[in-house]
C-alpha cells in the first residue's frame, strides 16, 4: 500500500553544505546570551568536514568521527595577548561527525550544534560542565 508523506518533502533534501552549516553555527552563536558572546571577543568559528591528520594524531583519535568540535588557542584564563602574534582563538565544528551523531540520536541538528559550540566556547573560558549546561538552558 502506497502512502504519501505530507509533512516534509524528503525526496529532494540534502544534508547541509559547509556553507549552510556555517550559517547554522553563526545563527546559533548569535542566540547565545549577550554577556557570554561579548566575553568571547574575536573568536573565529569555522566549519570543516573532518579534523586534519595532525589533529587526529595529537588527540589520538581512532576515527575522524570521534571529534565534533575543537577549541584551539589560549583560554581567557591564560590571558591571551593579541600582541603575541598568535592570532585569535578558533573553534572548528566538524560537519560530518556532527551529522553522523545527529543520525544516531533523537536531537535536532540545531540543538547538537548549539551544544558543541557552547562546549567549545566553554573551553575558552575554562567553564565547568554545570556552567555550560546553564548557558545552554539560557540560549534562545
Amino acid at each position: 500500500m502506497g502512502r504519501i508523506y505530507k509533512t516534509r518533502a524528503w525526496h529532494d533534501q540534502l544534508s547541509p553544505s559547509l556553507e549552510e552549516f556555517e550559517l547554522l553555527a553563526l545563527e546559533t552563536y548569535a542566540h547565545l546570551p549577550d554577556a557570554f558572546r561579548q566575553l568571547t571577543g574575536e573568536i573565529v568559528i569555522q566549519i570543516a568536514e573532518f579534523p586534519t591528520e595532525e589533529i587526529m594524531d595529537d588527540l589520538a583519535l581512532e576515527t575522524p568521527f570521534d571529534l565534533l568540535g575543537l577549541f584551539e588557542g589560549v583560554g581567557i584564563a591564560e590571558r591571551w595577548n593579541p600582541q603575541s602574534g598568535d592570532g585569535p582563538n578558533r573553534i572548528t565544528l566538524y560537519r560530518r561527525a556532527i551529522l553522523d551523531y545527529w543520525s544516531e540520536n533523537e536531537e535536532t541538528l540545531g540543538d547538537i550544534v548549539s551544544h558543541v559550540l557552547i562546549h567549545e566556547i566553554g573551553h575558552h573560558f575554562g567553564l565547568s560542565d554545570d556552567d555550560m549546561e546553564q548557558i545552554e538552558e539560557n540560549a534562545t
